[in-house]
């Protein structure tokens, strides 16, 4: 067979790219004939909503009441006011070397004198002989009032001998009951026979111990006064939220005894 001339050769390329043609045409067209719209496709494609995610609801929390500001304690620091009725002592004997009878009170120790001894009871000089003694009527060891307390100087055992000693802030303690009472000193004074005011009861707790002055002689007292401490060694009077109200108050007549 002869090979194809040349110019036959184009003719069949020609020929089947025509085909080619023909077939991508018929391909491109709808069924009716008729060309589709590539642009308008193509915007419809871009123009489809891009699902967006589902957002679930947010609650607004309710307010929330504000808290009440505590309502601030009003404290009552006026002072309670106790009514008292403050102990009276007795009158003092006519006769000093009356009979009175042995009455123990307390214990009585003065450390910066050693004395530890019996406090008895009585104003009498036959009292005091047995040594320290308490004037009757007067506050008994921790009362409120004033405890009056007298000894000897020069005789019987001159419990008192070295009572001007005593400086302020010196304790005195008293045993009474089971319980142990401490006074500390607060002052001394020298008066005459007739200062029965150092038996005046007043609304705190004190104590009073006196006895003749110069030693061996009675023309005047010397007198120490005392005053109740707490637990912590503080006066049990220094409570600013405690005052008294005196029903009552009374003072003895008569000469404060004495013999040396």
């Amino acid at each position: 067979m002869m090979p194809l001339a040349p110019t036959l050769r184009r003719a069949a390329v020609s020929v089947v790219c025509l085909g080619a043609l023909i077939g991508v045409g018929v391909a491109a067209t709808t069924p009716n004939g008729s060309r589709p719209n590539l642009v308008e496709s193509a915007a419809a494609v871009v123009a489809q909503p891009t699902p967006s995610a589902t957002v679930a609801p947010t609650s607004t929390p309710e307010p929330q009441p504000t808290p009440e500001s505590p309502t601030p304690l009003e404290l009552d620091l006026s002072p309670e006011v106790r009514q008292v009725t403050l102990p009276q002592p007795e009158e003092l004997p006519l006769d000093p070397y009356e009979n009175t009878p042995a009455i123990e009170v307390a214990t009585i120790r003065i450390p910066a004198l050693g004395i530890d001894q019996t406090l008895w009871q009585g104003m009498s000089l036959t009292a005091i002989n047995r040594g320290p003694s308490q004037w009757p009527g007067s506050a008994l060891p921790g009362e409120l009032g004033n405890m009056v307390i007298a000894g000897h100087r020069t005789t019987y055992g001159a419990p008192f001998r070295y009572l001007d000693l005593l400086v302020e802030g010196d304790l005195v303690e008293f045993d009474r009951e089971g319980e142990t009472y401490v006074y500390a000193v607060t002052g001394t004074e020298i008066v005459d026979e007739y200062a029965l005011h150092i038996a005046d009861q007043t609304a705190a707790h004190t104590a009073t111990l006196f006895a003749c002055h110069p030693p061996g002689s009675a023309a005047y007292r010397i007198v120490v006064h005392l005053q109740l401490l707490d637990a912590n060694g503080r006066p049990v009077d220094d409570n600013p939220l405690i005052s008294y109200e005196v029903v009552d108050a009374v003072t003895p007549a008569g000469a404060l005894p004495g013999q040396d």
